[in-house]
C-alpha cells in the first residue's frame, strides 16, 4: 500500500480500517507504484552481483520483486513483511512456480531484522521504505549488507522545491517528502553514497496500481466496517495523483555504503 492510505479514524477503528485497506489491495499485483521494468532496471543498475546472489527483500508484499529476482537472477531471496497473508501467498506462488528452494519467508518489520550482519549482497525495497522512513530504513539495514552490498529501493520524493500548497499539505499529513538533493544527504549521512537515480514513469503508477485499485474501490461494498473511511483515503489519494502528479514522484535509487567500491566487488558480473 502506499503512503497515503492512512486515515484520521480513532484507535477503535484503526483495525477495521487497516483489514479494509488489505481487503482492498488483497489480490493486486502490486500494493505501490512500480512495475517488473522498474524491477529489472534497478537489478541491472545494482550489478555485479555473485552468480547466486542473496537477496533481502524489505516490505515485499505479495512478492512481485521476489519473484522476478528469484527467476531472473537466480537469487536466493529472504522476503520479510508485516502482513502473514502476503507470506502465505508468497510462498505458494514460489512452489507453483518452481521456485520454493530459492524464496522463504520471514514475518518481521523491516526496520527491526533478526538477521546476522553481512548477510545479504542486495536489501531490495520498491515502495516500501515509507513504512519504517528513509533514514530509518537506511540505517538499520547497512549492517546486514555483505561487503560489496549495494540497497535498490523506490521512494517517494518532491519533483522540486516549491510545490503547490494543496499537495504538500496532503503530504506533511501522510508522509514527509523530499526532494532529491535532501534524500541524497541524507542517505550520505547514513553512510552511503548514490550510485544511480531515476524518477519512475507515471505508467508505474496506474498499470499495476492504481488502475486495478480503482476497479476495486468501485466494487467493495461501503458499509463493511473501516471500508468507507478506507475507500475515502484512497480516493483522495488518486485524485491527488491526477491533479498534482507533476510535484511528486516515485524514484528508483542505488546506494552502496561510502566505505566500498564496484570495481571487482565480485568475481563475475550477472547480466539480466
Amino acid at each position: 500500500m502506499s503512503s497515503s492510505s492512512g486515515t484520521n479514524t480513532s484507535s477503535s477503528d484503526t483495525e477495521a480500517v487497516t483489514e479494509a485497506l488489505f481487503a482492498l489491495h488483497d489480490g493486486l499485483t502490486r500494493q505501490g507504484p512500480g512495475s517488473d521494468s522498474t524491477t529489472r532496471r534497478l537489478l541491472e543498475a545494482a550489478g555485479p552481483l555473485p552468480e547466486r546472489p542473496r537477496i533481502l527483500d524489505a516490505g515485499c508484499g505479495p512478492g512481485a520483486a521476489a519473484l522476478l529476482l528469484a527467476a531472473e537472477a537466480g537469487a536466493i531471496v529472504t522476503a520479510v513483511d508485516l502482513h502473514r497473508p502476503y507470506l502465505d501467498a508468497l510462498v505458494v506462488e514460489a512452489g507453483r512456480r518452481g521456485l520454493g528452494r530459492q524464496v522463504s519467508v520471514a514475518n518481521h518489520s523491516m526496520d527491526r531484522l533478526p538477521f546476522p550482519d553481512h548477510s545479504f549482497d542486495v536489501i531490495w525495497a520498491e515502495g516500501s521504505v515509507y513504512t519504517v522512513g528513509f533514514d530509518t530504513a537506511l540505517r538499520a539495514w547497512r549492517r546486514l549488507l555483505a561487503p560489496g552490498g549495494v540497497l535498490a529501493i523506490t521512494e517517494i520524493e518532491w519533483t522540486g522545491t516549491d510545490p503547490d500548497a494543496e499537495v504538500r499539505a496532503y503530504w506533511d499529513a501522510a508522509y514527509r517528502l523530499r526532494t532529491h538533493a535532501g534524500n541524497t544527504d541524507a542517505a550520505r549521512s547514513a553512510g552511503y553514497r548514490v550510485d544511480a537515480h531515476w524518477p519512475l514513469p507515471e505508467t508505474d503508477w496506474w498499470h499495476d496500481y492504481y488502475t486495478p485499485l480503482t476497479e476495486r474501490i468501485r466494487l467493495m461494498d461501503a458499509d463493511r466496517p473501516g471500508m468507507r473511511e478506507a475507500l475515502t483515503a484512497l480516493q483522495a489519494e488518486i485524485a491527488m495523483r491526477n491533479q498534482h502528479g507533476r510535484d511528486y514522484r516515485y524514484a528508483a535509487y542505488i546506494l552502496r555504503p561510502h566505505d566500498q567500491t564496484t570495481e571487482n566487488a565480485y568475481p563475475a558480473a550477472f547480466g539480466v
